[in-house]
């Protein structure tokens, strides 16, 4: 039987500090450490007034709940990796590649889709925390305050990937949006663009990167560059819908920039349909060189992100991590780097 009063002692941790316990939680909202338990395990049981205080306490503390009996000290052999979607492949090529690496290492992977929301991600890590995964891998560096809370905590070896931070949680393999978007920026006004315009999701990097390109462009003198921004997830359809948008409000941009393939794709059908010519009427700017992207009518100019290197460097971090659990941690802070793809759109 499980000894909630005293739960398995966490592996070594990732980043400083100790992982709190539930008589820590139990200090902090004022009850017994049964109590915190009991609420824990049988929350329909305990008064609601009474639950919401141990819950608050859990994150405040940051107190991953575990969920393995005495052989937690023992490896899962499980790594979680949360993307945002699966809808379009733009992160297919680091899923797959990651979990080619690991699964040759004897590990298995768990997905959870977060859909491009912070709070998302939340609820999902409260699941796989109390599974005590031997890694986990995460898409961006935007998280909830109790999120970072908990994984600093947790002393689990974590790798967010797709993105440059100056403050990882732990391990880094990505790329600079900001520099994406200064690239877009600089190569589009080098070929004489001028009137811009962005469509993007609501996706926190996709508008970092539009943000930085707008910046740039201001730095060129290129000011009030309308957007339009579209809830996730991309497909074809939304970008049709977005250039319609664009044009109803009037804006007659002479190049449009787009957070995705995909929303770029369905601006292409879009600007056919209205007999607009890409790219004398109406260049179009892609990101992610989706395996697509060479083959539409006009091709279409992107941006290369290696999603493969991105998999296979987060996993042998994790590996590497896993494999020298007693060693103090190496830092890791890869930079994969991006390509400007020029094609027939822009």
């Amino acid at each position: 039987m499980r000894d909630h009063n005293h739960p398995p002692l966490p592996r070594r941790a990732a980043s400083p500090g100790k992982a709190p316990t539930l008589a820590d939680v139990a200090k902090v909202a004022g009850v017994s450490p049964i109590t915190v338990s009991r609420t824990l395990n049988q929350p329909e049981i305990v008064r609601p007034a009474l639950r919401e205080k141990v819950f608050r306490a859990v994150h405040k503390t940051g107190y991953v709940p575990a969920m393995l009996t005495g052989a937690a000290e023992q490896r899962s052999r499980l790594i979680s990796l949360l993307v945002p979607t699966i809808a379009n492949s733009i992160f297919s090529d680091t899923v797959q590649a990651l979990i080619d690496t690991l699964t040759e290492a004897g590990h298995e992977t768990l997905i959870g889709l977060t859909n491009y929301s912070a709070e998302r991600e939340e609820q999902l890590l409260d699941a796989i925390l109390r599974r005590r995964p031997d890694g986990i891998v995460l898409t961006g560096t935007l998280h909830t305050k109790a999120s970072r809370t908990r994984l600093s905590r947790s002393g689990i070896p974590i790798v967010e990937s797709w993105d440059l931070a100056p403050k990882p949680l732990d391990m880094l393999v990505g790329f600079s949006h900001e520099a994406v978007g200064v690239a877009i920026a600089r190569y589009l006004t080098g070929k004489g663009y001028r009137r811009f315009a962005v469509v993007t999701l609501d996706d926190p990097r996709g508008l970092r990167r539009c943000d930085s390109l707008i910046s740039e462009l201001a730095s060129q003198g290129i000011a009030g560059v309308p957007r339009v921004v579209l809830p996730p997830p991309a497909t074809v359809n939304l970008g049709r819908d977005g250039l319609q948008r664009l044009l109803a409000s009037g804006e007659r941009p002479d190049v449009v920039v787009c957070s995705s393939d995909t929303l770029a794709h369905g601006i292409l059908e879009e600007a056919t349909e209205l007999g607009l010519r890409v790219p004398d009427d109406l260049a179009v700017m892609g990101f992610g060189d989706l395996s697509t992207a060479a083959h539409l009518h006009p091709s279409l100019s992107t941006v290369c992100i290696n999603g493969a290197d991105i998999g296979i460097q987060a996993a042998r971090a994790l590996l590497q991590r896993l494999e020298h659990p007693n060693e103090e941690p190496v830092k890791v802070h890869i930079d994969t780097g991006f390509t400007l793809v020029e094609r027939q759109s822009a």
